[in-house]
């Protein structure tokens, strides 16, 4: 192109000619003017260097760099980020201080973070400590209490939510108390309507797991999920994450009922509430169908609450600084090596054993068996506590 044009080839001639626009031709003839062809650079780069015009000066770097080190060493609340380093150039009077956008990549650029950066991981699947659950074959209830509410009036309240965890099919029942008999009424109540799940959660109140200054405790909650088929489990204590589900519908119940409303008695609250529930269920009614099939509840059960406990009962725990852990009031020692690490503890009490088995949130699927102890549940009458 710049040749036809050195040849004496108007420049919109040439740009017809090669089928460009005039201003690609203008662009080589000026980045050619006064060259010989054979000695031109035609790669195309920018001559003007590779800084940017308004990249901050290197002696400001130089200075922010200089202040990191030291805010890293005198500092008196052990700050040297973006922000204090712009804190304190303020109060030296620094007239333009770079932004703290600025300063923090400054410090990114020239290398002075931390080598090592957050690793950030895919969240594991629903249920991920129970493969039947994960694998999306089996439903898991939820179920937990929210406390401290009270009525005009003074009268408190508490509630007991659930959820499944596939389904979203959601029940609320507020009540004046909820003790293990009633809630254990209530869920045969939910589960005759619903269908029964494969897994129950709770958290480890004396409600749910009994009383707790005895070993061997399992209480009226627990004997009516097993008498059904259902299999219990516990969350970690102090986990949240186990109860994600159910606590988002505290919050949920606490916004869209509690706060919404007056209430002068439970009558008003319970119809506010059922309204609620029910137009979450229409909501979801999708969801509910493509969850995991419920077996039927059967016909004419007769619960004897006094009987053996059969079945497994799960404790999702995590091991000491030891690898022990406690289940049921008893230690044992899973491994030395698997400190402060999760457990997935299967109580078996027809095999009389207790399995424990791995927990590792970033590889969800590699639950292998650490350690099995026999345990053979004491048969003495059931006796129900004040709570019950």
């Amino acid at each position: 192109m710049v040749e036809r044009v050195r040849a004496g080839v108007g420049m919109r001639v040439a740009a017809s000619e090669f089928r460009v626009s005039l201003s690609v031709i203008q662009r080589w003839v000026g980045h050619a003017a006064g060259q010989r062809l054979d000695r031109i650079d035609w790669s195309g780069k920018t001559r003007a260097g590779f800084r940017p015009g308004n990249r901050t000066s290197r002696v400001v770097e130089l200075r922010v760099l200089n202040l990191r080190e030291q805010l890293a060493k005198t500092s008196d609340l052990g700050e040297y980020g973006a922000e204090a380093i712009r804190a304190v150039l303020l109060e030296r009077g620094e007239e333009k201080p770079p932004s703290v956008r600025t300063i923090g990549r400054i410090i990114e650029r020239s290398g002075a973070l931390d080598a090592r950066r957050r690793v950030r991981r895919d969240a594991p699947p629903l249920g991920w400590y129970l493969p039947e659950v994960a694998a999306k074959r089996a439903e898991l209830d939820s179920f937990d209490t929210v406390s401290g509410l009270v009525l005009s009036g003074g009268t408190e309240v508490v509630v007991l939510n659930g959820i499944s965890l596939h389904g979203g099919l959601v029940a609320s029942w507020p009540d004046y108390s909820i003790t293990a008999t009633l809630t254990a009424s209530l869920l045969i109540k939910h589960w005759s309507q619903f269908g029964l799940p494969r897994y129950a959660q709770f958290d480890n109140g004396n409600v749910f797991v009994g009383s707790n200054r005895y070993t061997d405790v399992i209480g009226r909650v627990m004997r009516t999920c097993l008498l059904l088929g259902v299999t219990p489990v516990f969350a970690p204590p102090r986990e949240p994450g186990f109860q994600a589900a159910i606590e988002s519908l505290n919050g949920r119940w606490q916004a869209k009922v509690w706060h919404r409303f007056e209430r002068v008695s439970l009558f008003e609250l319970l119809e506010h509430s059922d309204r609620y529930i029910a137009a979450a269920r229409r909501r979801n009614v999708l969801r509910i169908d493509r969850a995991p099939a419920r077996c039927a509840m059967p016909a004419n059960t007769v619960l004897d609450l006094h009987a053996q406990p059969r079945g497994t009962v799960i404790f999702i725990r995590r091991t000491d600084d030891r690898g022990v852990l406690s289940v049921l009031g008893h230690p044992f020692l899973i491994d030395p090596l698997w400190t402060h690490r999760l457990i997935r503890a299967e109580v078996n009490l027809d095999a009389s054993v207790i399995r424990f088995f791995a927990l590792r949130r970033r590889d969800p699927t590699n639950q292998p068996l650490l350690a099995e102890h026999p345990y053979s549940l004491p048969r003495r009458r059931f006796t129900p506590v004040q709570h019950d």
